[in-house]
């Protein structure tokens, strides 16, 4: 067998991209083309720009290992900031040459001849040996389906999908859904609202924090004149985060009970009213759901022109909201912060595997991988920031970062012609799952609540391990979990 030069096609330009095509170039593979259906690289941060969105882990931890940058303004970084370190990341490493913006993929095929073919909505193909797909988790908006929102007579928008020209000043606004997103915008929009409802299915736990707190002065400059203190105050930051966080979120341990206890104290010290208080309050364990971080919000659902309205949504009238106690609220714009189709993936990407396998069939039951990484029936296609990758305890930087790690070292075995296809085995994905779902039983995700966490077959799509696992099995290849070719 002869080895060659692998043509690899990365599909998304987010982090996970971003990160893929640095590691590969920076393993010395030169035939490499990331595909961006975006106008500008930065994936979740590019299409969100909504007002109040900022990054609810620590600009000092939210950052490439391979990047790291001192000179964050604020503590916590907006969204605009993040987006723009991406852009300059991808400027100041030289990746720009290799991606491709708008130029989305709707189509990838593997075929007899042992390659990939991948057709863009222009109708382009283009011809690889590997593909990548690095398209995150949250990009596909969800719009719920209620009676009458067609018919509303003013704007509607979603979050993900901001419209900058959209004055809210002096207007009714209408905000449907929470989460970080519902209580960012809510935040954000209140004080300059003529008036804002937040209407609520679920309540969220709020853990308090000063979010627009700015980076302590003289910061930026230590950091700048001392790279490696700077790195090494990163490394620790994430590994102590991680640990931490793996510890509250995978173990019924007391600093989890701890962080509990902070958010009840957050709600029945911070909210006064009884009545509104008890609306606030979840039925649910505090971090069951993503858990959601804000200085402002309960200042803002507190003021004089704000209502939390929990009454279910009966239709959505030309003027309005009518609830399922029959009342109307007027309103002016409605606000979709409504989150994401989560389990999609690559999907609707329409991707066809061996023996024309399509992967709405093999996820009609909800995503299932290997290790985050790859997916039986689908030779050659690896993923980034897959399934059961979303983690409350470690970054996505750093998975991202190992997970293309763990890929080269695939490729560099095809480039020295050890093989030509791969293709994980089904019984090596069986036995990931289970491990998975073994894992998953004391984590507070598995606590008894509905989030989007949750696959179509209830599975927690999340990873239930700690950082040494994570390391330890994208360490290195084991070929017995795979078909080689």
């Amino acid at each position: 067998m002869t080895g060659r030069e692998p043509r690899v096609i990365v599909i998304g330009a987010g982090v996970a991209g971003i990160t893929t095509a640095y590691v590969l170039r920076e393993r010395g593979f030169t035939d490499v083309t990331v595909l961006e259906k975006g106008s500008d690289v930065g994936g979740v941060w590019y299409w969100n720009h909504y007002p109040g969105l900022r990054c609810d882990v620590p600009s000092q931890v939210y950052q490439f290992g391979f990047a790291p940058k001192a000179d964050w303004q604020h503590t916590w970084a907006t969204g605009t900031a993040i987006q723009r370190y991406h852009r300059d990341v991808v400027d100041q490493l030289g990746l720009t040459s290799l991606i491709r913006l708008n130029t989305e993929v709707t189509d990838a095929e593997w075929d007899e001849q042992h390659r990939w073919t991948v057709t863009t909505a222009a109708g382009e193909q283009l011809i690889a040996d590997f593909v990548i797909c690095a398209t995150g988790v949250l990009h596909h908006p969800f719009t719920p389906d209620i009676p009458g929102l067609a018919d509303f007579a003013g704007p509607v928008v979603h979050t993900a999908r901001w419209d900058d020209d959209l004055d809210t000043a002096g207007k009714r606004v209408a905000v449907i859904g929470t989460g970080s997103t519902g209580v960012q915008v809510v935040s954000a929009l209140q004080p300059d609202a003529a008036s804002i409802d937040h209407y609520v299915r679920s309540a969220q736990w709020i853990l308090w924090a000063p979010m627009s707190f700015r980076q302590l002065p003289g910061v930026a400059a230590v950091l700048s004149r001392f790279p490696k203190l700077h790195r090494r105050i990163y490394r620790l930051m994430a590994l102590g985060g991680s640990a931490l966080l793996t510890d509250v979120t995978t173990r019924p341990s007391w600093r989890r009970r701890a962080v509990q206890a902070y958010a009840r104290a957050c709600l029945r010290i911070l909210v006064r009213d009884k009545e509104l208080r008890a609306k606030l309050e979840p039925d649910y364990q505090p971090l069951c759901k993503r858990q959601v971080i804000s200085g402002s919000y309960y200042r803002a659902i507190r003021a004089a022109n704000a209502d939390l309205v929990t009454d279910g949504i009966a239709e959505v009238t030309p003027r309005g909201i009518r609830t399922a106690d029959g009342a109307h609220r007027d309103a002016d714009v409605i606000v979709l912060a409504t989150g994401f189709h989560a389990h999609n993936y690559m999907r609707p990407m329409r991707l066809i595997g061996r023996n024309r396998i399509d992967i709405d069939d093999v996820w009609a039951k909800g995503p299932r991988a290997y290790r985050m990484t790859a997916i039986p029936g689908f030779p050659n296609l690896f993923t980034v920031l897959g399934p059961n990758s979303p983690t409350g305890s470690i970054s996505l930087q750093y998975t991202s970062e190992l997970t293309a790690g763990y890929i080269a070292q695939w490729l560099e075995k095809f480039r020295a012609g050890e093989l030509t296809t791969i293709e994980v085995t089904d019984q090596a994905t069986t036995r990931f799952n289970d491990d998975v779902a073994t894992a998953m039983g004391p984590t507070v995700w598995n606590t008894g609540c509905n989030s989007w966490y949750l696959t179509e077959d209830g599975a927690v799509d999340l990873w239930p391990f700690d950082r040494t696992t994570m390391s330890a099995m994208l360490g290195s290849p084991d070929p017995a979990d795979f078909h080689l070719g």
